[in-house]
């Protein structure tokens, strides 16, 4: 059987009777289209475009140097996508090439394209990322900044090439509506820091002509997010920047008879996917952190957006932000790191920021400290950040710097619905110590597309410097074996039966088995704190096992036990993997490893039942010893193995004991917080 046959088969399983029928609706839908039925028609926007409002007054008090260069970079051809740097696209790039394979797309109905075909369209990641327009924002930000002509012809030259190559609906930008969606949500940023309807981009009669061309794709945009909205078991993210971008696109333009009607269902569905999407607890149900974080992104876009043009949201979507923001407080750790948690691709709704350091979480803590008054949250994010100024202005950084530290006493700990608990000690100082034990379910709705085989597993950072990880995500089209490997059980720190997966896979974004986890005592009173959880993703085997783990913690002598209880009848073949951050230098000696970071050490002792642990780094056959900070990117990194035959009814041992010199830590990539002992 292909493999193309075998994830068809398991998608459908995937499915119930409803979405099957979805699904053929649509089929047919896009047949009718590409015979010309039920395609946008032609709409005219009118002289005036009623009048429409920016989140907040552009900010004033900004370095414009950092936006010019990269405006003038952008006009020079240099682009950045994703991991590809300073690569020389043109200005204007060729819309449907590839840029990491140079394939160039075919201008066939865009629906009929499969772009999970690597051979027809390369990278689709790659091939749309440009196409999404943060390009377009950052011209229009250095013109905002210094008034530049050439950054406003820039722009409308950048529009003008993608409608002419992109024709309506054909090519690969006509086949994800997400990605129609960000486009859209991109323009009006742009078409407001241009100022409107007043732009000068608009002034002559060419300007006028211009202004035309783009509302009429606006509008085709729109009518193509409204028809083609992720449904049932893709209803995930996707279809939150889905309506994320149709509804700042319908309070942007309120120009066509239709845009009433946008706005509102909107407006409604994004309030029914929050609290569908986001646990009570303020975990986001797709279990990856990354998407924690778009999540609560795309609701605090939809919440300013509908503020400044007089709509709002109701109090619930508000406080469920809220409460996604205190989930990624609780697990940042004193220097700012946050777990690497499920799946990642670095996308993003809006790209604002030009400053140094720009660390996308401690941004949105930031914003999150001023809306909500939360010192917790300044405290976390520990500067008042670029992005956060263009979206609430130049008096909302005099309000951040006002306000109170507060810390560890208002940091939760527990979050039962999402399965996420956090113990530790000296929260937000020098001496913390931080450890996020994951309980959780595998990911959101049946093909729990961006979760990991990651059940029982926990990361620990102390001082403020990374020492167990989750390795992140590597890359979604690559080599097999390397989605397999950053997503499976081998590269989490937890325990893996027989050479298997927690969870049965069914393709890139697709589980076909979910192991379920759940949390049975979590203990934080005192000095000595306890987690214990339980899952059934060995069940499965044909002598089912049921691992269970223990973790206590003594936070006077920094000492860390971990009980794996296997429950079953015959003997298993058992690996124990814990991976660390590279920055650590590990080393082997009996039945005990030496790790050295900085200014923290770690001592882990392996069970005595396993034979003597290993450190491996940087394995290509099978993958082992690697971490990735982002998409495509990955780094060799000491992983310890232990490994072993053991009886059924056994229980293994690890003691992890740390010593923290009282150095401060200091950060050593891309998300600078301050590490300092506050109040």
């Amino acid at each position: 059987m292909s493999a193309t046959l075998a994830w068809r088969l398991n998608r459908l399983r995937a499915m119930d009777f409803a979405e099957v029928r979805w699904r053929l609706r649509r089929v047919l839908a896009a047949g009718l289209e590409r015979r010309g039925v039920g395609l946008a028609r032609e709409a005219d926007a009118g002289e005036r475009a009623a009048a429409s409002r920016w989140v907040a007054e552009p900010p004033a008090e900004l370095r414009a140097g950092p936006y010019v260069d990269a405006a003038e970079r952008i006009l020079a051809g240099r682009w950045d996508v994703l991991a590809l740097r300073d690569r020389a696209l043109g200005f204007p790039p060729r819309w449907n090439r590839d840029p990491k394979t140079g394939i160039e797309a075919p201008l066939d109905f865009g629906k009929a394209l499969d772009y999970r075909d690597a051979r027809l369209v390369g990278d689709a990641k790659y091939l749309w990322e440009p196409n999404r327009h943060h390009e377009l924002v950052t011209l229009a930000q250095a013109w905002r900044l210094t008034g530049g002509p050439r950054f406003a012809l820039g722009a409308q030259r950048l529009v003008d090439s993608w409608l002419e190559q992109c024709p309506y609906p054909r090519g690969p930008q006509w086949t994800s509506a997400l990605e129609v969606a960000v486009r859209l949500a991109n323009w009006a940023c742009a078409w407001h820091l241009f100022g409107g309807e007043a732009s000068p981009l608009f002034a002559p009669a060419a300007g006028r002509a211009f202004r035309r061309r783009w509302l009429g794709a606006v509008y085709r945009h729109c009518h193509f997010v409204w028809r083609n909205l992720s449904r049932h078991s893709s209803a995930n993210n996707h279809l939150f920047g889905e309506l994320t971008g149709l509804f700042i696109a319908a309070l942007t333009w309120p120009l066509w008879r239709e845009s009433a009607l946008w706005r509102e269902r909107s407006r409604a569905g994004l309030e029914a996917e929050a609290l569908a999407q986001v646990g009570e607890d303020g975990v986001d149900r797709e279990q990856a952190l990354w998407y924690q974080h778009e999540v609560a992104d795309m609701m605090l876009l939809a919440l300013l957006f509908a503020r400044a043009n007089g709509v709002d949201f109701s109090a619930g979507f508000s406080s469920r932000l809220e409460r996604m923001l205190e989930f990624i407080a609780a697990v940042t750790d004193a220097a700012g790191h946050v777990p690497a948690i499920g799946d990642a691709d670095d996308g993003a709704l809006l790209r604002l920021a030009r400053d140094p350091g720009f660390c996308p979480f401690g941004s949105l803590l930031a914003t999150g400290a001023v809306l909500y008054g939360r010192g917790d949250f300044k405290a976390r994010a520990a500067r008042f950040d670029d992005k956060s100024r263009w979206l609430l202005g130049d008096s909302a950084a005099r309000r951040f710097d006002a306000l109170p530290y507060a810390g560890a006493q208002r940091l939760r700990r527990a979050f039962p619905e999402g399965g996420y608990y956090v113990l530790g000690r000296d929260f937000g100082t020098p001496r913390e110590v931080k450890l996020v034990a994951d309980a959780g379910p595998l990911g959101y709705l049946s093909i729990a597309a961006h979760g990991h085989a990651d059940a029982l597993a926990f990361t620990l950072s102390a001082g403020g410097r990374e020492l167990l990880v989750d390795p992140g995500t590597y890359a979604y089209h690559c080599d097999a074996r390397w989605r397999a490997y950053f997503r499976g059980t081998a590269a989490h720190n937890t325990l893996r039966v027989d050479g298997r997966d927690q969870s049965v896979p069914g393709g890139n974004f697709l589980w076909r088995a979910h192991a379920r986890a759940a949390c049975e005592r979590f203990e934080v009173a005192g000095e000595r704190e306890v987690f214990e959880a339980t899952h059934d993703g060995y069940l499965r085997l044909r002598d089912p096992v049921r691992h269970r783990r223990r973790i206590e913690l003594d936070g006077r002598a920094l000492r860390i036990e971990v009980i794996d209880a296997l429950q079953c009848a015959a003997p298993h073949w058992v690996e124990i993997h814990w991976h660390l951050a590279p920055e650590c230098v590990a080393s082997a000696c009996g039945h005990a490893v030496e790790v050295a970071c900085a200014n923290v050490r770690l001592r882990v002792e392996c069970p005595c039942e396993l034979e003597a642990p290993k450190v491996i780094a940087g394995q290509n056959d099978p993958p082992l010893g690697w971490v990735s900070r982002g998409l495509d990117e990955k780094t060799p990194s000491p992983t310890i193995v232990c490994a072993g035959r053991v009886a059924g009814g056994r229980s293994l041992v690890s003691v992890l004991t740390l010593a923290i010199d009282p150095a401060p830590a200091r950060m050593d990539h891309s998300c600078p917080v301050r590490l300092e002992e506050r109040a």
